[in-house]
């Protein structure tokens, strides 16, 4: 982040996010801590050592930016258009260790059981089993992005299989910026924070993100996670399968063919 850019920040979040100077700190302190956290990863304990400040007043000026940040969510995130899906966290107490596959598998099956609203479903890669909610790509065909890159589409499998992946890729590819923007996110050591702080880190790196894109971009990193999705050739696990599965499986087989049908049809036409 360049200097005028940092100012411009600091201004904005006077400005839209109603961050104030104290007697004592002032606004670009406050926000070069909050920032220095997010790029850094570092403890509340490490921050307060480096600059010189007590670990209350750090930590209190790191959520008052964060508020501040959040703040200019209606200014810097723009809104997809359509439907809206509510987000529901399958299951907050678990290890980091379980597969998605089988989270989101404990989560369809349990009690109080994770709702896909009817008509809609979520783009799954193959370690996952095919169903009308959790649409994978077709297994046996190319899939991988880099395999398109000098022969097209041949048929309908195939062309569902390169935009299944591109879908794929361009989420992969946010929170692979975001991870390498701030080291926070991708951070493996147990967070100091509560879960509902952790949330509000993540929007807020969101919304930097997005300012920095509009006044500072850097492309490098763009280029450097696209690289890396290229290059990744990580092995997908076969689904488990079960007969009470099956009624679930064809139907999402009857929904994955016609997407790929109508996806050919539009693709020749």
């Amino acid at each position: 982040m360049t200097p005028p850019t940092f100012i411009g920040l600091c201004e904005i979040l006077v400005r839209e996010g109603g961050l104030r100077p104290t007697l004592r700190t002032t606004v670009e302190e406050q926000v070069a801590k909050a920032l220095y956290l997010l790029a850094h990863n570092v403890t509340n304990r490490e921050l307060a050592f480096f600059f010189r400040r007590s670990g209350e007043s750090v930590s209190r000026y790191f959520h008052t930016v964060l508020r501040a940040i959040l703040r200019l969510y209606e200014k810097i995130i723009k809104q997809p258009d359509g439907f809206h899906v509510p987000s529901e966290i399958a299951s907050t107490g678990w290890e980091g260790t379980a597969s998605d596959s089988r989270i989101v598998k404990e989560a369809l099956n349990k009690q109080d059981p994770l709702r896909i609203p009817e008509g809609k479903y979520y783009i799954v890669d193959a370690g996952f089993m095919l169903r009308s909610g959790l649409i994978t790509p077709y297994r046996g065909e190319r899939y991988h992005l880099k395999e398109y890159s000098r022969n097209p589409p041949q048929n309908s499998r195939e062309l569902f299989n390169l935009r299944h992946a591109s879908l794929c890729n361009a989420i992969e590819r946010t929170f692979g910026v975001l991870k390498k923007r701030f080291p926070i996110i991708a951070s493996s050591t147990e967070p100091s924070y509560g879960v509902d702080t952790q949330k509000l880190i993540i929007f807020a790196c969101c919304i930097l993100h997005n300012y920095l894109r509009g006044v500072d971009p850097d492309d490098w990193l763009l280029a450097e996670v696209d690289a890396e999705l290229v290059n990744d050739t990580n092995v997908l696990e076969e689904p488990s399968n079960s007969k009470e599965s099956n009624e679930e499986f064809k139907k999402g087989e009857l929904i994955r063919d016609h997407i790929a049908t109508n996806m050919w049809l539009d693709y020749l036409a």
